[in-house]
């Protein structure tokens, strides 16, 4: 009997460690918004997608087309950090693009992040 017990403790045990690590996502939601923003600059599609809150799906060709018509699109000094536990990243850096032969900087900024099936996505521009 008392075998069956700790076999049964032993087993709910490695239950609830295995749906903890299941349901969470990393702590850090920096990381998502450079990926996302290198995606989004090069137009990768299939990574914006995957990064995207679901808000913002209706946006998703805006998203990887924003900068289809420039050249030489590169992000310069991209350093990210989540805003204490909030949902907010604030990123310094800047987005360099040809237009023409005119150079255009886009400073980035902060953004939010929402948690959607355990993972992180990114959700425009915080406010």
């Amino acid at each position: 009997m008392i075998g069956k017990k700790l076999s049964f403790l032993a087993t709910f045990g490695l239950f609830i460690i295995f749906m903890s690590g299941a349901c969470s996502s990393s702590p850090d939601p920096s990381p998502v918004v450079e990926q996302y923003m290198q995606a989004k600059i090069s137009g990768d599609e299939a990574t914006i997608q995957a990064l995207l809150c679901s808000e913002l799906e209706p946006f998703l060709e805006r998203e990887t087309m924003t900068f289809a018509t420039v050249s030489g699109a590169e992000i310069r000094g991209m350093s990210c950090q989540q805003v204490g536990d909030t949902n907010t990243v604030k990123c310094n850096g800047e987005i360099i693009a040809l237009y023409g032969t005119e150079e255009n900087v886009f400073p980035l900024t902060t953004y939010r992040m929402v948690e959607e099936d355990g993972e992180w996505k990114w959700c425009g521009e915080s406010n």
